[in-house]
């Protein structure tokens, strides 16, 4: 396993103290959104231009919803490599990430180099997803 790039500076105890903290006002911060919940709930209206509206209102919903999901998972999952000692190291290549990228982005998973090309993937994605449907509209 490769140490959390933290434990070289003298105040590594002081350092993850500071990061958990972060992390975990963090976390609170995202899960406290419990209101958006309500907004997803379907209510019967009779008006066909209320019914679009409320539709899409849902649908940003939901969207800000699953951000946030994923958002408590990656800060959960930062929590956890702050305790295993792997906090700061990148999962994809195991090279440290920059403290610089660490202090922006506390909850980073990848370096900024893996990120880039996971990015760069889900963008192909997406193309070749858009692409097949205009296939399919065809």
């Amino acid at each position: 396993m490769v140490n959390c790039p933290l434990k070289g500076t003298p105040n590594v105890k002081a350092d993850l103290k500071s990061v958990r903290q972060i992390l975990e006002k963090r976390l609170q911060e995202a899960t406290s959104s419990k209101g958006l919940s309500d907004s997803i709930r379907i209510h019967q209206v009779a008006d066909p231009v209320d019914r679009t509206q409320e539709a899409n209102e849902r649908e940003v919903a939901m969207q800000i919803l699953d951000r946030e999901s994923a958002l408590v998972r990656r800060l959960r999952s930062a929590l956890a490599r702050t305790n295993d000692g792997s906090y700061g190291v990148c999962l994809h290549c195991e090279e440290e990430i920059a403290s610089t990228r660490l202090k922006a982005v506390p909850w980073a998973e990848l370096c900024i180099r893996c990120q880039e090309r996971a990015e760069d993937l889900a963008s192909q994605r997406e193309r070749i997803s858009a692409f097949q449907d205009r296939l399919k509209a065809a």
